[in-house]
């Protein structure tokens, strides 16, 4: 039995991205970077429908606001 293979957030986003400038077909980018097409279709979907929050008016402060939980889950002691 073989294991799931796992993507790093930036190789989705390059992916995607390439997806999204529509260069190459689904099926030269499958092979180019030898992932499925279906998964390619869905991080570009995926990139277009969460693109917005990139540039909304709280793309800051959810920043600010995960750097305060952290800092409060080390005072309690539950984040390694």
């Amino acid at each position: 039995m073989t294991k799931r293979k796992r993507y790093s957030a930036e190789f989705k986003a390059r992916v995607a991205l390439d997806a999204i400038r529509e260069e190459l077909t689904l099926a030269e980018l499958s092979k180019k970077h030898g992932v499925h097409p279906n998964m390619i279709s869905g991080w570009k979907r995926a990139a277009i429908k969460n693109m917005a929050a990139a540039f909304g008016k709280d793309a800051g402060s959810a920043a600010k606001n995960n750097d305060a939980e952290i800092e409060k889950l080390h005072e309690v002691g539950l984040y390694f």
